[in-house]
């Protein structure tokens, strides 16, 4: 069975607690999150250096979220296109226990395609 791990961008200025009260209050968590980590640079945790390296990234897709995201992910990494990194919040990653990555999916793929990979899976 897989797992669906999802990350902040290691630009969020916020504390862990301030993100845990947005997730909270904004989404209505439930689960878990990790304290606050680097997902890029020198500094990056294992798993995100991992996920990073052994991932394409697919696009933001099309539509007015996708302009705005992209637009910014270019004025932080002029070629953002071109790399695996971790380009904005809420990347998700679905893995296998074994550390298998069966898929990616950036911050503007919409959540019923992460639900049918998960369920495909399972």
């Amino acid at each position: 069975m897989p797992i669906l791990i999802s990350c902040l961008s290691a630009y969020a200025p916020d504390s862990d607690e301030e993100i845990h009260s947005f997730c909270t209050g904004r989404y209505g968590i439930t689960f878990p999150q990790f304290s606050k980590i680097d997902v890029l640079g020198e500094n990056a945790d294992p798993l995100y250096k991992y996920l990073s390296e052994n991932t394409t990234f697919g696009g933001f897709g099309k539509g007015p979220m996708a302009l705005i995201v992209g637009a910014a992910a270019k004025k932080m990494d002029k070629n953002y296109k071109d790399n695996g990194n971790i380009k904005w919040n809420f990347t998700k990653f679905l893995i296998y226990r074994d550390g298998n990555i069966a898929a990616r999916f950036e911050p503007t793929e919409p959540v019923k395609n992460v639900k049918s990979k998960v369920e495909e899976l399972l």
